[in-house]
């Protein structure tokens, strides 16, 4: 098995040492601890596109895990471990709606009432849930679309 064999057999574990190495490799040529022939830089390039591939299979690797998590919680027999998610976004839109809607109407008659705080983090949760959601409510649809 060739360099690229050895580096993708391994699966994770094999693919972080692959990296590690290639990483290395590129750090000598960037630090300039040694003067490259252009068979060296040759050789870099190729490199460079083969840590670009191990990138690529990382990325590849950890969206099926986090599949694989979101499956397993779905299929949970759990209440909590299935519906988390389903709670953690309905209660960022509650605090949306309270900011955005019942806030500014109910601030109008008494000041009682205010205005909860979203951080950025929670926000961008909720735009990657909500898309997420009509993603996977649009895959349903063509699905069905495609049985008949």
């Amino acid at each position: 098995m060739g360099f690229f064999g050895d580096l993708l057999g391994g699966g994770v574990e094999g693919l972080l040492k692959g990296a590690g190495s290639l990483a290395k490799d590129i750090r000598t040529a960037i630090t300039g601890e040694t003067t490259l022939t252009s068979e060296a830089k040759a050789a870099l390039d190729g490199k460079l596109i083969d840590l670009e591939t191990v990138l690529a299979q990382l990325k590849v690797e950890t969206d099926r895990l986090r599949a694989s998590i979101i499956i397993a919680e779905t299929q949970s027999q759990s209440w909590l471990a299935r519906n988390w998610r389903p709670i953690l976004m309905l209660t960022i839109i509650t605090i949306v709606a309270n900011n955005y809607i019942i806030f500014p109407y109910a601030s109008l008659f008494t000041a009682k009432v205010k205005m909860l705080v979203l951080p950025d983090h929670l926000w961008a949760l909720l735009k990657i849930g909500v898309g997420g959601y009509i993603v996977g409510r649009s895959g349903e649809a063509i699905v069905k679309t495609l049985k008949r």
